[in-house]
């Protein structure tokens, strides 16, 4: 029996996918706790529209995400720390200053979405800004004492 998925299911596939399945499993289990819906004619019909409206919307966000990452790219950020007399930080740069320092320069992001590496000196360093699914921009991160 064919069956479009509403939500993810393990060993089975993801949201949105048309899978088939033991008619038992689907009219017994998937349908009734909403994990599926039986695929008739027009459902599928109604899911090809809608994987079409999906696919014109994610182009623009990934459009959109792409500009913000060329905006992230072009901006390098320096954050100031309290360093000791040998030149060694107390403690270590974390997401957190870095995205301040982007919000400081205009960009909003979330600090779960950058990634730094461990930087416990002053220094140039790169860290990684996800903006979208599979869009990600490098920013150089500058280590200065404060």
């Amino acid at each position: 029996m064919k069956i479009i998925l509403k939500k993810e299911v393990a060993n089975l596939g993801e949201a949105g996918e048309v899978v088939n399945v033991k008619t038992g499993y689907a009219v017994n289990y998937l349908v009734p706790q909403g994990f599926a819906t039986i695929a008739t004619p027009s459902a599928l019909k109604q899911h090809e529209e809608t994987i079409r409206q999906r696919a014109h919307k994610e182009a623009k966000l990934v459009a959109d995400a792409q500009a913000v990452a060329a905006k992230i790219s072009a901006t390098p950020v320096q954050v100031a720390v309290k360093v000791s007399e040998s030149g060694k930080l107390y403690g270590a740069v974390t997401a957190i200053q870095v995205a301040e320092a982007l919000a400081a320069a205009g960009i909003e992001t979330e600090k779960k979405n950058i990634t730094v590496p461990e930087i416990k000196e002053l220094g140039e360093y790169e860290a990684k800004v996800k903006c979208y699914k599979g869009v990600f921009a490098d920013v150089k991160v500058t280590v200065v004492a404060e």
